[in-house]
């Protein structure tokens, strides 16, 4: 099995892949926090490995993303004495043998460049990623692979704890799906605003790429809100939660064994 790690902001995501079979397994979700340990970090995945009756051995390479760097070295060690394997580090000289190419390669988000190479791959035309992460970011992959452009918005979540801590009466809610635009209390006034705003946020920002590039895309959705989002299914050729680590294994994959 191969594991994709993908570090963000937020959360540090564990991802079991059968290359044979084509599947991911179930994954490992874990805070992001400076404060992490290596040790923390063995006994989360030794209760993950062994509540799913996996053998270490089993793992037989490793492939990790982040856009946190005090995290790397913390994961680069735990995998090493954990798996007894070293990762590959994506970075910007990773793409080189890839079908995708960035003029800023040591600027983007490796996460970005994983889900547009996982993205570009499943259609090989013009497509734009919507990762509903910490950040609500949208990028934008031309026909030849080409990366024009990348926009960045607070994600859904970072929405919803900046109303909570800036304002001195705002309760901090769960994201919830109203049954109305029109707000009938603070909670449903503050779901209301965030699901129907970014709908309309999300529609608005892909119909202007459109517009301004003249040319249509296969959009696909990726990040922990990206199935939640219900209104805007109707906007996605995919829907894929795994894209990240699927787009870690491919990089990893034709840096370590040189298939693009």
């Amino acid at each position: 099995m191969f594991l994709s790690i993908d570090a963000g902001n937020s959360t540090i995501i564990f991802g079991l892949y059968r290359e044979g079979a084509d599947s991911w397994s179930p994954t490992l979700s874990v805070d992001s926090h400076k404060n992490l340990t290596v040790f923390q970090l063995e006994k989360k995945l030794g209760h993950f490995f062994l509540e799913n009756d996996w053998k270490l051995e089993s793992v037989t390479d490793i492939g990790l993303s982040t856009v946190v760097p005090d995290l790397a070295p913390v994961l680069l060690q735990c995998c090493e004495n954990f798996f007894g394997r070293t990762p590959y580090l994506i970075d910007g000289n990773s793409y080189e043998r890839l079908p995708v190419k960035t003029v800023n390669p040591h600027e983007i988000g490796t996460d970005l460049m994983a889900n547009i190479t996982a993205a570009y791959a499943c259609f090989r035309e013009a497509c734009i990623v919507v990762d509903f992460g910490t950040a609500l970011t949208f990028s934008i992959v031309n026909e030849q692979g080409q990366v024009i452009g990348v926009n960045i918005v607070p994600g859904i979540k970072t929405a919803i704890d900046a109303l909570f801590t800036g304002t001195a009466k705002l309760p901090k809610v769960s994201l919830e799906i109203p049954d109305s635009v029109l707000g009938k209390n603070t909670v449903h006034s503050i779901q209301a605003g965030i699901f129907y705003g970014y709908t309309a946020l999300v529609k608005g920002m892909l119909a202007a790429i459109a517009e301004e590039t003249n040319r249509s895309y296969k959009v696909v959705a990726t990040g922990g809100l990206s199935a939640v989002m219900d209104h805007l299914h109707d906007q996605f050729n995919l829907i894929d939660r795994h894209l990240t680590l699927r787009g870690i294994y491919q990089i990893t994959n034709s840096n370590r064994n040189g298939q693009g």
